[in-house]
């Protein structure tokens, strides 16, 4: 099933490359777009078997998010995002599940995982307040995934909780106009005292021990692994894909280039350009063969039913955000010899630029947490992180 859900994604890729600037320019991926991707199945890769999903391996859902970001960065970016919350919804409640994909097994959720959310227990539930910044793809979703600190009697925050919100108890806000990602329509949401019914919680700490109600009915491996793969994965695997792009328009485009200066010549045969390249296309491979491997060995872990070492989950996040590291590399050189044919704004080279410098701003992508993590780890200390 992986492999035709992949075929159906590149037959779609001519037409989302077409619609790339403009998406850009509207800050928004297509309706139109989002159906056709809706049609191939790449938004039910990581979903359950039991509301219609395919289970996928994650390194083919992985592969499809890349070649989607290799022609657009903002729709890879939302086809991964929304794509990997199938994953997690897999975790929650049994009744949770059955609310969001009883009607309708195509229902998208956007999301938002900063705990700027108060949430006030009551009978049954929580009463949620709270506004939270960059939700990616938010107008395309019918349910939120909301990050929230639960308020004791103190008025402290006695937990940190993710909690599942229907689009009825929200608003949005639009505010998303900046320099890269553009066309991913990352709004702002708002809630204002819903009620949250516990089934439609989970705690995070739950979550970081590899654990979730949803386990009982969803048995299979995918729902084993840990989000600090698993998540943090879905925010660089486009920016690999935006830098792989970027190579190939860069390639094509200066393959037959005369210099105007320098002497003249053939761009190609400048020893100089050769390197770039070279450097380049070593960088974006190196991110993809690291990034597939640790995904590809804690999937493989799960499949067998063992318990996944820490020393595994911390190289995935060590290398995860390495590779989203590489890909900027490769950006940086191609963008910088190709002179100025990379300024001419909605270029591909350009475009990739902004978005991959975009994407890597992602808490997910902050470099040096996770390598202190590893370092950590590597040392005998104690590691406390949720994204591991």
């Amino acid at each position: 099933m992986s492999n035709e859900v992949l075929d159906a994604v590149r037959r779609l890729l001519p037409k989302i490359a077409e619609r790339a600037r403009s998406t850009d320019e509207g800050r928004r991926v297509p309706e139109e777009a989002i159906r056709e991707l809706v049609e191939t199945g790449v938004f039910r890769m990581l979903q359950p078997k039991r509301y219609g999903g395919t289970e996928s391996d994650p390194v083919s859902f992985f592969e499809a998010v890349r070649e989607i970001s290799a022609v657009c960065g903002s729709t890879g970016w939302v086809v991964s995002v929304l794509g990997v919350h199938p994953w997690q919804l897999g975790l929650f409640d049994e009744a949770a599940q059955d609310e969001l994909w009883g009607e309708d097994p195509d229902a998208l959720v956007s999301s938002s995982y900063a705990p700027v959310g108060r949430l006030i227990p009551e009978e049954g539930g929580y009463r949620l307040s709270g506004r939270w910044r960059f939700s990616s793809g938010c107008e395309h979703a019918s349910w939120a995934l909301v990050g929230g600190l639960v308020v004791g009697d103190q008025g402290k925050p006695v937990d940190f909780m993710t909690v599942l919100v229907p689009r009825a108890d929200y608003a949005i806000d639009d505010v998303w106009d900046v320099i890269g990602l553009r066309g991913t329509g990352s709004n702002d949401i708002i809630v204002e005292q819903a009620f949250v019914p516990a089934h439609r919680t989970m705690r995070n700490y739950e979550q970081a021990q590899l654990r979730g109600p949803g386990q009982k009915v969803n048995t299979g491996p995918l729902y084993r692994m840990p989000f600090g793969t698993v998540f943090t994965t879905a925010i660089t695997a486009p920016v690999i894909g935006m830098a792989a792009g970027c190579y190939r328009s860069y390639v094509a485009s200066m393959r037959d280039r005369v210099r105007l200066s320098l002497g003249g010549g053939r761009f190609a045969e400048d020893q100089f350009a050769q390197v770039a390249v070279a450097r380049a296309a070593s960088e974006i491979d190196a991110a993809v063969l690291q990034t597939d491997r640790n995904v590809r060995e804690v999937y493989e872990h799960a499949v067998r039913g063992e318990p996944i070492p820490m020393e595994l989950r911390l190289r995935a996040r060590r290398d995860q955000v390495r590779a989203t590291e590489r890909a900027l590399t490769a950006i940086d050189i191609l963008f910088k010899t190709a002179g100025g044919n990379s300024l001419s704004r909605g270029n591909p080279l350009e475009r990739a630029w902004r978005d991959a410098h975009a994407g890597s701003v992602h808490v997910a992508n902050d470099v040096e947490r996770a390598l202190a993590m590893y370092g950590k780890g590597e040392f005998g200390l104690a590691i406390e992180d949720n994204l591991v």
